[in-house]
């Protein structure tokens, strides 16, 4: 008997999807930064056995769009509710429960296994055993009057607590399938797009305010050979204003994210990488659906 299935991460942003994702999965696929709305895409990750084959879904932060890129988000959202066989809804515990009730009600339709976890149940320690259990009772109730046909299930992605009760109530629900995928495959991107998403995670880091929102990467030369990468990427900005911000003074912040992303990609990679890049001004891209087309924004 061989198991698989789609097992699809939803819920608002900044409740820690993507570091679930990482430790579901056990490698570092998706960006996962204090900053919220980080995951722009739908990511897959593929945990394989002999006789399971699990295909989990990070998805972007629920929201409601002000521009079509957000758009495309909540699009990527939405589809993970179509092709479930078994659907995570992340929250944490300070997360109003009401928050985002359109895509509730959605989940609160579903006739799949539904998961609920309750994400950084660490952050209730400061208030003694006694009032952490009290607290978590009262976040429990709450989601079961919502999602009363969920499972509640209190995690902590970040301290992997909960992490191995999950997978093994993820394989009891699975459905008997051959697997989707080959064997030795660990994601649907391709290379270049963890090169882009890498680069993006740094731009997160460091820098504030508007500008990681207004920032996309695209690679536009990536050379393997036996021995190293080499890797040509542009940062596109909005505005002039911001691909000053970006270079920074002689260059320094630049060459600062440069030098970071190409030792977070020699270590995804394992290999030595040689790393350009350039900053580019391209006006509105996240209105532009043309533009969002051509950088893979789109769900379908």
């Amino acid at each position: 008997m061989h198991k698989a299935g789609f097992v699809n991460i939803v819920g608002n942003p900044n409740v820690g999807k993507s570091t679930l994702m990482n430790q579901l999965v056990g490698e570092r696929i998706s960006i996962a930064t204090f900053k919220a709305q980080t995951t722009r895409h739908r990511i897959m990750g593929i945990v394989n056995t002999d006789d399971m084959q699990i295909v989990f879904s990070d998805t972007p932060g629920v929201l409601k769009p002000n521009y079509k890129l957000q758009e495309s988000m909540l699009a990527f959202s939405e589809s993970a509710l179509q092709d479930a066989d078994v659907l995570l809804y992340v929250t944490d515990v300070v997360e109003n429960p009401e928050k985002n009730m359109d895509f509730l009600e959605k989940v609160q339709k579903m006739t799949i296994p539904v998961l609920l976890l309750i994400n950084k149940i660490d952050e209730l320690g400061a208030n003694g055993a006694n009032g952490a259990q009290q607290l978590l009772a009262a976040i429990v109730e709450k989601w079961h009057a919502l999602l009363p046909n969920a499972e509640i299930l209190p995690i902590s992605a970040k301290n992997k607590f909960g992490i191995d009760m999950l997978l093994k109530r993820i394989q009891e629900l699975l459905p008997e399938s051959p697997a989707y995928f080959d064997k030795d495959q660990l994601t649907d991107k391709p290379a270049r797009f963890f090169v882009s998403e890498i680069i993006r995670e740094k731009i997160l880091l460091y820098y504030d305010k508007e500008i990681p929102y207004s920032v996309e990467v695209r690679v536009e030369r990536f050379k393997e050979t036996e021995k190293n990468i080499h890797i040509n990427a542009i940062i596109y900005v909005e505005r002039d204003s911001q691909k000053g911000i970006i270079i920074g003074h002689q260059g320094i912040a630049l060459k600062k994210v440069s030098t970071e992303a190409r030792k977070s990609l020699e270590k995804f990679f394992a290999k030595p990488i040689f790393l350009e890049t350039f900053v580019k001004v391209d006006k509105d891209w996240r209105s532009s659906q043309r533009e969002l087309d051509s950088f893979g924004y789109n769900p379908e």
